[in-house]
């Protein structure tokens, strides 16, 4: 079976993501050394301004020079304020993780606070998520690692982070996420909140379903489907007659009986 990604924009990537580690390291050297020239050079810079003035620090004691460095790090080359795609993966090479198998890059954006475009976080956000979390290196946000498993969210917390998941995940413009992006990000974001039963049937109804306007998924149905698993653990207990649910989850559940009745 495919990986499950977790997110739009490493879905978009991962071949590029392979062929880029490919090329680094066979046929692109000097772009890396490059790269490791700039930072050690940034690194003689901050040394020298400390012998002649302290790093500029918030009230808070963390380092301000720090944090907007390691923004600068990874920030994209054409934009020096945004931090997209490449910037994300290139964070979570920083930090040990995998982009393709862990949903704590996830929860750490949401908690840098990255809402104001979707698939990448600005220069600003970062700034201010690093304060509130209180980080200012990356060791420090590897030590942060252990908190951000989706186990420590109550269901307030976790009914906000399931919303950005959806939000992050669009694509440019758009406002829907197309079905099978859904399946796959429902798969891992849910995992161990909902019964793996429920998590498969939906991703098999969304890729059976013939019904094109099923093809995208907007917010309302991503988030009734979070719903639904709360409020409906048993599906015999589903009156259609006096749901509210949209129809997605309506057939859904005739999709669920038809199982049952085979």
């Amino acid at each position: 079976d495919a990986p499950d990604p977790i997110l739009h924009l490493i879905l978009q990537m991962a071949g590029g993501k392979r062929k880029t580690t490919t090329s680094t390291t066979s046929s692109s050297p000097s772009k890396k050394k490059a790269k490791s020239k700039k930072s050690s050079s940034g690194s003689t810079m901050r040394r020298s301004k400390q012998g002649s003035a302290p790093s500029r620090s918030y009230s808070s004691g963390l380092d301000e020079d720090a944090i907007m460095t390691m923004f600068t790090d990874i920030a994209d080359e054409d934009d020096p304020y945004v931090a997209g795609m490449e910037a994300i993966s290139k964070l979570c090479d920083d930090l040990g993780i995998d982009p393709l198998e862990d949903i704590r890059i996830l929860v750490l954006l949401w908690k840098l606070g990255a809402n104001e475009k979707p698939a990448q976080i600005s220069k600003e956000e970062w700034k201010k998520g690093c304060i509130k979390l209180q980080v200012d290196s990356i060791k420090k946000f590897q030590a942060l690692l252990p908190a951000l498993d989706t186990g420590f969210l109550d269901r307030t917390e976790f009914r906000d982070f399931y919303k950005f998941c959806f939000q992050f995940n669009r694509q440019g413009t758009h406002r829907t996420l197309d079905k099978d992006l859904v399946s796959a990000l429902i798969g891992m974001v849910l995992k161990d909140r909902v019964p793996s039963d429920r998590l498969t049937t939906f991703a098999d109804f969304l890729g059976e379903t013939k019904d094109e306007s099923y093809s995208r998924i907007t917010l309302d149905q991503w988030m009734s489907f979070l719903d639904f698993c709360y409020e409906v653990e048993d599906i015999a207990d589903f009156d259609e007659s006096t749901s509210a649910w949209p129809v997605l989850i309506d057939e859904y559940v005739e999709y669920l009986e038809k199982l049952e009745n085979k």
